[in-house]
């Protein structure tokens, strides 16, 4: 009895450690790997196709680009941060659903496209599926976000570090037009990263802000 029980133990511990391993290294290779290759095929989109009718900024309603334009999962720009290293660029795809966020850095629905006025928001794992905002939290104030674009490369900078406000996933007044300022209409083009405030599964999120400095056409 003991014996059946022990090797029950030790199987279930086995699957369990498996799991942890698989969560926290094997959907980094293979997280990795995807984002590689987004990158790879949206610069040879941008290199060998016309821009596609539908996902422009002036195709979009009232002038504004959102993610309905896209599929999800869709990469839609690349992100570089220098503080993270001179060969950090991953993509920035459509949605912040679970799948989508195993390929990239996720655009949340209904913020506006990059370099628009008005609140364009960020979301990435710190920790599994490639944790492209692993170091979000040593962003400091003054730190450039670039965001290119088929059309243009917009650089923002951060006003506030991720590691100064601490927020729950309910807690969505930070993707406001002007976060905290429901009723108020946005004048200028801000970032906002938003990542896990711990390294495990939890609901308080990590929160930084940005404004648009620079934009640079292509």
């Amino acid at each position: 009895m003991f014996t059946v029980l022990g090797v029950i133990f030790l199987v279930v511990g086995i699957g369990a450690l498996g799991y942890v391993a698989w969560e926290y290294f094997g959907t980094n290779i293979t997280a990795n790997q995807a984002m590689g290759d987004k990158s790879k095929n949206l610069r040879d989109e941008w290199d060998s196709a016309p821009e596609p009718e539908g996902q422009t900024e002036e195709a979009a309603p009232e002038g504004q680009t959102t993610t309905a334009s896209y599929v999800p999962g869709d990469a839609v720009a690349l992100l570089r941060i220098p503080r993270f290293g001179d060969d950090y660029e991953v993509p920035i795809v459509a949605g912040t659903d679970v799948e989508s966020l195993k390929e990239g850095v996720g655009w949340y629905d209904a913020s506006v496209g990059p370099g628009e006025i008005g609140n364009f928001a960020l979301a990435g794992h710190r920790i599994t599926n490639g944790e492209p905002f692993a170091k979000a939290l040593e962003l400091q104030p003054g730190d450039e976000v670039i965001v290119e674009t088929r059309d243009a490369i917009y650089t923002y900078t951060m006003d506030t570090s991720p590691a100064d406000l601490t927020v729950e996933d309910t807690e969505t007044w930070v993707l406001d037009p002007v976060p905290g300022k429901p009723d108020e209409t946005p004048t200028k083009a801000i970032i906002t990263i938003t990542t896990c405030q711990d390294l495990f599964h939890s609901v308080d999120r990590s929160i930084g802000f940005g404004t648009l400095t620079e934009t640079e056409k292509k």
